[in-house]
């Protein structure tokens, strides 16, 4: 199954990964592994995440205070947000 992200998804996973890498090194690197990990789950098992709204879901990224908001699109899963556990909750909403 195909990934695709959205504009804004990306630019949260740049953000995210700069934040964290400026914290302490390697942590950027790390915080992007788990995202892909998280992603790759998703991949092999696209219907196990929560769901987060009408056709949205949502997994937890480990180790981290994020998650993954997405949708499925036929045969692709289209990353809709990057987001933080505790910042403005469901601002993402109107990306689907």
């Amino acid at each position: 199954m195909k990934v695709l992200f959205t504009p804004p998804a990306r630019s949260e996973l740049s953000d995210a990964v700069i934040f964290y890498e400026m914290q302490h090194p390697g942590l950027g690197a790390r915080f992007k592994r788990e995202v892909r990990a998280s992603i790759q789950r998703l991949v092999e098992f696209p219907e196990s995440a929560s769901p987060a709204g009408s056709d949205i879901r949502k997994t937890f990224i480990r180790a981290f205070p994020y998650k993954v908001i997405y949708s499925l699109e036929g045969d692709f899963i289209l990353i809709l947000a990057i987001a933080h556990q505790h910042r403005l909750p469901e601002y993402w909403i109107h990306r689907n």
